[in-house]
């Protein structure tokens, strides 16, 4: 439980909410929380990463070069099944993560 917490306030903004009204906080808090468990589930679901530690960062970082990737395919107009069927699609995808 203590891990869920440290997880959320390292990587999802638990701590960044400014609202007072209490339905808006519980949101915020409830939102927070459950990205961090969502991203567990989907380190558990992937068989590659069995018995390898888990590490929110990673995942961060991971759909963060997901999404520049994307965005770069649209706005110089690639075709992207040439371009994420290539090797140096999953390298540029991969930038970044921790070896661990």
């Amino acid at each position: 439980m203590e891990f869920n917490f440290r997880d959320a306030k390292q990587a999802t903004g638990l701590n960044h909410s400014q609202a007072r009204d209490l339905d808006k906080l519980d949101f915020h808090f409830n939102a927070s929380l459950t990205t961090v468990n969502i991203a567990k589930i989907i380190h558990l679901q992937d068989e590659n990463k069995t018995g390898k530690p888990f590490s929110i960062a990673d995942y961060k970082l991971l759909y963060h070069n997901a999404f520049i990737l994307n965005r770069f395919i649209e706005a110089f107009g690639i075709k992207p099944k040439a371009l994420k069927s290539q090797i140096n699609f999953k390298e540029l995808l991969y930038f970044g993560l921790k070896a661990a």
